[in-house]
């Protein structure tokens, strides 16, 4: 698509002339600084991964490092493509209401982005990981793991430049989304219905499909109404027709303005980074297991409380095995195979895991901590813990069904052990924050413009109102924080998209639907070009890998 594409359906000339100036020219010093401080980021990754694996005895040998930084650039480059494609989103209301000026109004969006990122739990991170089998997250290290990673990501940054370059506000959650989906197929008709856990996990699949599905439209709904509303409550003109020439509203519109640009911004951060946080750990993991796969910031004080927790949930697995009894040798393909079935409450499954809990416990205790581990037994350490904190994520996703089948304090121990295995095999470093952060940061201050101009003039017929400005950004900002308390990935873009034509329409200045159908269209399609791109060049590297005898 040109972009002329994205004019009005009812206008086919050529689209107006941008009502603000975004060609201001970036001083050389800016671009300098810049540049040293993408430079000092990856310096700083490079440095930790090294201190990480220098201080646990690992070392990493030419081949890995490679992978390793190859992997981590592209996580990184994925980031700093979101920075520019999503959070020109949310520069767009202050720019096209001339509260801020488009330099300034960037870099203010980015170091928000930086503290929305720092500030994050890392729960949205694993939902997305999640998605995956769980076969390829145990053996993230292997040629088939890696082969995933290059996969996805490649799939993601590629859809992302595409639309980009074509001025489309296309999700870059759903453009991962996808990605690890179409990897995800990809796996299961190789290994064609074979043991172990090879697919998508739907369950989770489903829930964060229906709030990518959802949030677009709370979006809309969200700014139609709370416009309608302030039309009523807030009897000011100026609020409700297009700025005077270039000149900045009022100091209160103002102020609310940028507040609403700096709380996307802070959202956008919050959300999407964690996206690449996940997979940089997936990296990190399959690379360097010994440094990464098992939370070494556990303190010793914790290993009481894991003997506890271990001692309270095994009389659950004995209660709801029924008198079954597994051989240990068997205990992680029973379980496995329950996972890909997604039968987790049969008794053998709980023999299975009553089982596997001792033994963890056993090197827990032994050991004097996670964090003391030695590196032959972090892999399947990890793996089973994993393994169980899994079964058990299913087992009691419903609180109200756990609750009922688990009566007497059963679901609390059930809970408290599963929490506790969390928090030993999903962590994030600070520095990886740290990094993600300033690849996200940086990239909205770079490649903005196409994105700012479709949204600023291109899905209203009226140029951008103050008060559609305010609304469309309160309501994106207030949907993504819920999204991300509720550890849901969602799309920055298509909220705010859907946010300024719910607002345009409640205006009354009507819709370009020409750029509204493209919008649509790229919502539409994403997910499915996603898991094509990527489910091919997975069997492409798969099948590379096996050639060279690799697996």
């Amino acid at each position: 698509m040109t972009d002329a594409a994205l004019g009005s359906a009812d206008q086919p000339a050529a689209p107006r002339k941008s009502a603000v100036d975004l060609d201001r020219k970036v001083h050389p010093s800016g671009i300098i600084v810049f540049a040293l401080l993408i430079a000092a980021g990856l310096a700083f990754a490079g440095l930790n991964i090294f201190t990480d694996t220098r201080h646990v005895g690992e070392t990493l040998t030419f081949a890995p490092f490679l992978f390793l930084g190859a992997a981590l650039l592209i996580a990184l480059g994925f980031e700093f493509v979101n920075g520019f494609h999503d959070t020109a989103n949310a520069v767009a209301t202050v720019i096209y209401t001339h509260s801020l000026p488009p330099v300034f109004a960037v870099i203010w969006s980015g170091c928000f982005n930086f503290l929305g990122v720092i500030v994050s739990t890392g729960a949205v991170a694993y939902s997305v990981i999640t998605l995956l089998p769980v076969d390829l997250i145990l053996n993230v290290g292997s040629a088939g793991g890696y082969a995933m990673i290059f996969a996805l990501l490649i799939a993601a940054v590629v859809w992302n430049l595409g639309t980009w370059w074509f001025g489309l506000p296309n999700s870059s959650s759903h453009a991962l989304i996808g990605s690890i989906l179409g990897v995800g197929l990809a796996n299961q008709l190789i290994a064609r219905g074979a043991g172990g856990t090879s697919g998508v996990e739907w369950s989770q699949a489903r829930d964060v499909l229906l709030a990518l599905l959802v949030s677009p439209l709370m979006g809309f709904v969200g700014s139609f109404v709370l416009l309608f509303a302030m039309k009523r409550l807030v009897r000011n003109d100026k609020l409700y027709k297009e700025p005077e020439g270039k000149k900045p509203p009022p100091p209160i519109i103002r102020g609310l303005l940028v507040f609403t640009c700096t709380a996307v911004s802070f959202a956008h951060g919050g959300n999407d980074g964690q996206k690449g946080m996940g997979l940089i750990m997936l990296i990190l993991i399959g690379v360097a297991p010994t440094a990464y796969a098992l939370n070494r910031t556990m303190p010793d004080s914790s290993t009481p409380a894991f003997a506890q927790a271990t001692q309270a949930v095994g009389g659950v697995f004995t209660a709801h095995a029924q008198g079954r009894s597994i051989d240990p040798s068997k205990a992680r393909d029973v379980v496995s195979e329950a996972l890909r079935k997604h039968d987790v409450t049969r008794p053998e499954v709980f023999a299975a895991l009553g089982v596997m809990a001792p033994q963890i416990n056993q090197q827990v205790q032994q050991y004097g901590g996670v964090k003391h581990v030695p590196a032959a037994q972090t892999k399947n350490l990890r793996n089973d813990m994993y393994l169980i904190y899994d079964t058990l994520r299913l087992a009691t996703k419903d609180k109200k069904a756990t609750e009922q089948a688990f009566p007497n304090g059963q679901a609390k121990a059930l809970t408290g052990y599963r929490d506790l295995l969390e928090k030993g095999t999903r962590f994030i470093p600070t520095w990886v924050k740290i990094t993600v952060a300033l690849a996200l940061g940086l990239g909205t201050m770079v490649g903005w413009k196409r994105i700012v101009v479709t949204v600023g003039e291109r899905i209203g017929k009226m140029h951008l109102t103050y008060g559609m400005g305010a609304s469309a950004e309160l309501v994106a900002a207030a949907t993504i924080l819920l999204a991300q308390f509720k550890g849901m990935p969602v799309s920055t873009t298509h909220i705010l998209s859907s946010g300024v034509a719910g607002a345009a329409a409640a205006n009354g200045s009507g819709l370009q639907w020409g750029t509204v159908r493209n919008i649509g269209m790229a919502w539409v399609l994403t997910l499915p070009a996603a898991m094509a791109i990527a489910g091919g060049l997975y069997w492409i590297f798969l099948t590379l890998v096996r050639a060279a005898g690799l697996t």
